[in-house]
């Protein structure tokens, strides 16, 4: 094989990744996944989709050796396959944040107007943490929480906030996650704290980068 074949086909196989992650649908399943394992069936209801659609870009996903999947029964369980794939989405996010005007717009339009505050960075969330400084809301669905958390957070999703504001330290601040960086439901919970008088801020990512990158976490399963 010449030099130049082999890096032919060795690009082609690069280039696997990036047609498995070349669609909308798709990276919003990882997302899902990167909270934790779910089945075909979970992952369509979350994500809005078909279950035949959803098995076949989990399929996809599958090949290309972004997420690894096992049989229990009937149902079929996705996970993601290593930390490293969250590390190659938060990359292509940044990578959009940075460079395409069309994602700056999105956000300045539908979350900055909701929270304008620079978010909490990991290492500084940690610290106050660990000096009992900060309560940590995690504002996902209870089965995405019992699946893994930040150690030490509440579960509240925003829609049952005024339920549970007897969880809440009125002389603590606030710092809530979710999913990732753009994530609605953490702008939403902090947007209502902060009517309700509460000194809210969101941390910078969500819990898988929080996960990848080493930090406590505890899992109720």
């Amino acid at each position: 094989m010449s030099s130049n074949g082999f890096k032919q086909q060795l690009f082609a196989q690069f280039a696997r990744i990036g047609k498995a992650m070349s669609n909308g649908n798709r990276l919003e399943l990882l997302e899902f996944i990167a909270q934790g394992e779910r089945s075909v069936e979970e992952l369509a209801k979350v994500a809005g989709l078909t279950v035949a659609n959803t098995s076949q870009h989990l399929q996809q996903l599958r090949q290309s050796g972004l997420v690894t999947s096992r049989k229990e029964g009937l149902k079929v369980y996705y996970r993601i396959s290593d930390n490293d794939v969250i590390a190659l989405f938060s990359a292509l996010r940044g990578v959009a944040d940075r460079h395409l005007a069309e994602v700056t717009l999105l956000v300045q339009n539908y979350l900055t107007s909701r929270d304008t505050l620079e978010p909490v960075p990991h290492h500084e969330l940690l610290e106050r943490v660990r000096d009992g400084l900060v309560t940590v809301l995690d504002v996902r669905p209870e089965e995405e929480y019992v699946a893994g958390h930040v150690s030490g957070a509440i579960n509240i999703p925003p829609g049952e906030l005024e339920d549970h504001l007897d969880e809440l330290d009125a002389g603590h601040e606030i710092i809530a996650y979710c999913r990732g960086p753009h994530c609605i439901l953490a702008f939403e919970a902090v947007a209502r704290l902060r009517q309700m008088g509460f000194n809210a801020r969101r941390m910078e990512d969500g819990y898988p980068e929080w996960q990848a990158s080493g930090l406590p976490t505890r899992k109720l399963q």
